[in-house]
């Protein structure tokens, strides 16, 4: 099984590579809490994520043979650049298989970094098996995302820098999405710090961890759904099974309005970008998927940044509606003259800002003599957002919300 000393080993091999990512303490999100939270900004790591971090550590260990036949691999997007920066750098080719519907910004960062990027499957283990097939097809070494001792052990130097940077932890909350980060995040605190405890979050659209530890073995669900891309797998690996059965003590669920919410919450307060599985630990905080103690020094590792600003436009839309910020209403207004200046004269009494308007005679679901009115609104917070609903529905209007 991954040892302590397996990942020290790691860390000279990828210290040159992998930066030493911050550690910081929170007030905001400490305030919001009642923890003492510190986030550790993995999103300012090289490629934008932890997995820089493993797949240079599994590089730097191939035999020369190994090297000279090349790589292959699959990801969703994260573990393809790592893979593709670290393979560039050590004189590897490397062909990584993403799903088709990857986002755009991740496949063509892989590309960027030199790797030749295949689009197979609908996830990430469709595209996988599409790897495993060039794996034997070309004679190359297949990189795991996660289920490989030598990579956890590489993602586990995270653990050991949040243990020099924070000793005095109570709590870490790590994303899960094959196991591979926990894992080794896992071994690196617990075998130094033993009382500390370790708490896994995975999407509820992603969620296998929490059904396989429960079975004792692996329990692979039939699909994905989640804006969290980055941890989207339909199960944890075997090897990484085994380690977080040993060391970790909890597994809880976010779903995706909760992560939108923590996403545009790290955006606002803290300037900080992540991607959806970056913001789950946070989720996981701030939603209290588990239990902490007032004051309870907790830190949460924000794995990654590489969002797609497509995506991010829809997310943070969430996280606005999560957060009362937002309101998309439709009214049924009599089509007369001077209706559209008396709703517009009831939202600018309420102290809204209009976003959008959209106004239709033609719809098919109103009458002959009327009209519809889509309304989006800036609102301050979710009491806010009532009272504008309020003030339409005394002036007779019914209100329907959207979002």
């Amino acid at each position: 099984m991954l040892s302590l000393a397996d990942i020290r080993e790691a860390r000279e091999r990828v210290s040159g590579v992998a930066r030493h990512t911050p550690l910081e303490r929170s007030r905001s999100f400490s305030e919001m809490s009642g923890a003492d939270l510190h986030l550790k900004l993995e999103n300012f790591q090289r490629t934008g994520a932890f997995k820089i971090r493993g797949a240079m550590n599994r590089i730097a260990t191939l035999t020369e043979a190994e090297r000279e036949a090349g790589v292959v691999t699959a990801s969703a997007g994260n573990h393809a650049q790592g893979v593709a920066l670290a393979a560039g750098r050590a004189g590897v080719d490397a062909t990584v298989v993403m799903p088709k519907f990857a986002p755009v910004s991740k496949v063509k960062a892989t590309r960027g970094y030199g790797a030749s990027v295949r689009l197979e499957g609908v996830d990430y283990d469709e595209a996988q098996a599409y790897a495993h097939q060039l794996e034997r097809e070309e004679d190359r070494t297949y990189v795991h995302a996660f289920d490989d001792p030598v990579v956890m052990a590489g993602q586990g130097t995270l653990g050991l820098e949040i243990v020099d940077d924070c000793p005095e932890l109570d709590t870490v909350v790590v994303p899960i999405g094959g196991g591979g980060l926990i894992s080794g995040v896992a071994v690196a605190i617990k075998e130094q710090l033993p009382d500390v405890r370790v708490v896994g979050v995975q999407a509820e659209g992603a969620a296998s961890a929490a059904k396989s530890l429960e079975a004792g073995e692996l329990r692979e669900i039939d699909s994905v759904d989640t804006i969290a891309d980055g941890i989207a797998t339909r199960s944890v690996g075997e090897r990484t099974l085994e380690v977080m059965a040993e060391y970790v003590d909890e597994v809880v669920t976010v779903d995706d309005r909760e992560i939108a919410l923590a996403l545009t919450l790290l955006l606002e307060r803290s300037k900080t970008l992540v991607e959806g599985a970056g913001a789950v630990a946070l989720a996981a905080v701030l939603s209290e998927a588990f239990e902490y103690d007032d004051g309870e020094t907790v830190v949460a590792a924000l794995c990654g940044g590489n969002i797609d600003l497509n995506r991010l436009g829809t997310v943070v839309r969430r996280g606005l509606v999560q957060m009362g910020r937002y309101l998309k209403i439709t009214i049924d207004l009599k089509d007369r003259p001077g209706e559209l200046e008396r709703v517009s004269s009831i939202v600018a009494r309420t102290g809204a800002n209009v976003y959008a308007v959209h106004h239709d005679r033609t719809s098919r679901d109103v009458a002959v003599n009327a009209a519809e009115l889509e309304l989006e609104l800036e609102t301050d917070d979710a009491e806010h957002a009532a009272d504008i609903v309020d003030a339409l529905e005394a002036e007779g209007y019914d209100v329907e919300i959207l979002s």
